[in-house]
């Protein structure tokens, strides 16, 4: 594997499954693998789940891992190219990728989207340079689109707590005061249509997000029907793709509570976290028996370990 950033790029769905059910059960079995090798983990943003899980895995696998927060452990870097560097910006990531590459066998990198410029952040303008320029393989953290990470996580989750062959999951959007990027609900319905899922997305008009995610997921407007019968609810709120980056509204009637939940299966509620509690999500419901989020959380190590166990496989 030489990089990660979509479900295509795991292969077979079902075997990456098997995979990280044995990486769970046998965490420390391929530290030969890693051993005299070293991940750098680039963050351009904050992160505590991303950042800790992934250090976690390389150590699990025996690797080095070296995390570089790029603003505050290094010069200010600029990411646009064309451009005069006659501003507050000391290195262009066209000299600073290939150094940081020359330094280590993988690269993860997370870069949010900016939610100014859609065509920036939809071309991926940051990870593909990495993956144009350092020569290693490269994992997305998070980066302008996706977060696949967390979604082969959401999927471990759904897998280890189905109670049906073929649940039905649905993601709502819930409000949220800032405007936030698309990437996590974009990452997580690309892998519900890969998956073998009832996926449904609810959302406000004006949130649509862009087709190309959507794929084959049944869209409803109404937030209360889409939730009916369903055995996971997956809330996430995302900005406008179509007015990109604004907030349209923030209307508390779609924040998951109680009112919500009653019309489910009894369903089990996911939340990538941090979560804006009774925003999001309402404290009876992310505090119920119900709540995976931390279970969630902790299977960030092992989606995160299978990629690069693979990655290690294939250098």
């Amino acid at each position: 594997m030489k990089q990660f950033l979509h479900v295509s790029d795991i292969g077979d769905l079902g075997k990456a499954l098997e995979e990280a059910k044995q990486v769970k059960a046998t965490p420390f079995a391929w530290q030969n693998l890693g051993k005299n090798k070293t991940i750098i983990l680039i963050f351009f943003n904050n992160s505590l789940r991303t950042r800790l899980s992934s250090q976690k895995a390389a150590l699990n696998l025996g690797m080095n891992p070296i995390v570089l927060n790029i603003n505050g452990d290094s010069w200010k870097l600029e990411t646009q190219l064309g451009v005069v560097m006659d501003g507050d910006k000391s290195e262009h990531l066209r000299e600073a990728i290939p150094v940081i590459g020359s330094y280590c066998d993988i690269i993860g990198v997370r870069s949010f989207a900016g939610l100014k410029d859609k065509d920036f952040d939809y071309n991926e303008t940051i990870l593909n340079q990495f993956i144009e320029y350092s020569g290693r393989p490269v994992i997305s953290l998070e980066s302008g689109t996706v977060h696949p990470c967390q979604a082969f996580a959401d999927l471990l989750t759904i897998e280890e707590h189905k109670k049906t062959k073929r649940p039905k999951v649905v993601m709502t959007w819930a409000p949220h005061p800032k405007a936030l990027p698309q990437a996590v609900p974009n990452s997580f319905a690309e892998w519900m249509n890969a998956a073998d899922v009832d996926f449904v997305i609810t959302q406000p008009e004006g949130y649509e997000l862009d087709p190309r995610f959507v794929g084959n997921a049944k869209v409803e407007y109404d937030q209360i029907k889409a939730l009916e019968g369903a055995d996971f609810v997956y809330a996430k709120n995302w900005s406008s793709v179509s007015h990109y980056g604004q907030v349209l509204n923030v209307d508390r009637s779609w924040t998951v509570g109680a009112k919500q939940m009653a019309v489910t299966n009894n369903a089990f509620f996911m939340h990538c976290l941090p979560v804006r509690r009774n925003m999001i999500v309402a404290d009876e419901v992310i505090d119920s028996p119900q709540s995976l989020v931390i279970p969630e959380a902790a299977n960030r190590v092992v989606s995160a370990q299978v990629v690069m166990k693979r990655m290690l496989e294939s250098l």
